[in-house]
């Protein structure tokens, strides 16, 4: 095997290492949980965010996807140790899938600009969190309209979007300055 090859796979087993530990971190992130009404307070988002800021886009992204495989065939890494495909189909499970979104928003973002800047990232990460709001208000609307009845919008974002803005705008923010600590870190 030539040297280039060899380090072709090591890399392409490290990616993996590195996506399967934030897909857990994401887990863990996700079980520390401030139960709401309709949609529990978690760290998520910190996971998410981190995974984004310290893997990049593609390797984020893949990290998110393989958190929500987990969770929809079965393991408990969602919220309150859930599992399962119900899980991502009931009212709360857009918030969990537009995590993808949000990944994939994230990727195109910082691909794009292709500027490793701190205001990039924060404002690649807002408009993945915009996102993954938006996503997840349209599919608990319309689980809730098909469980329930028809429910404004108004409510709706007062219900699952205004309470979390500051909590995951300052999980942002303490994401954001732990990816430059470790960077940092690492770098030296």
């Amino acid at each position: 095997m030539s040297t280039q090859t060899a380090k072709t796979n090591t890399l392409k087993t490290r990616d993996l290492t590195l996506v399967a530990l934030f897909a857990a971190l994401i887990a863990i992130c996700a079980w520390l949980t401030v139960p709401m009404p309709d949609v529990p307070f978690t760290m998520q988002t910190f996971g998410v965010f981190i995974a984004l800021l310290l893997l990049g886009g593609q390797r984020g992204t893949l990290a998110i996807l393989l958190y929500i495989l987990l969770g929809a065939v079965g393991l408990p890494v969602f919220s309150g140790f859930r599992g399962g495909i119900g899980s991502l189909l009931g009212t709360t499970g857009g918030y969990l899938i537009g995590f993808l979104f949000s990944g994939l928003i994230y990727w195109v973002i910082t691909a794009l600009v292709k500027q490793e800047n701190t205001l990039i990232r924060f404002l690649a990460l807002t408009a993945a969190l915009f996102v993954c709001y938006a996503f997840g208000t349209v599919w608990f609307m319309t689980v809730y309209l098909r469980s329930t009845g028809p429910i404004s919008l108004g409510l709706v974002l007062m219900k699952c979007v205004v309470p979390y803005l500051i909590p995951d705008f300052a999980k942002m923010l303490a994401a954001v300055s732990v990816s430059r600590a470790v960077k940092k870190h690492l770098n030296e």
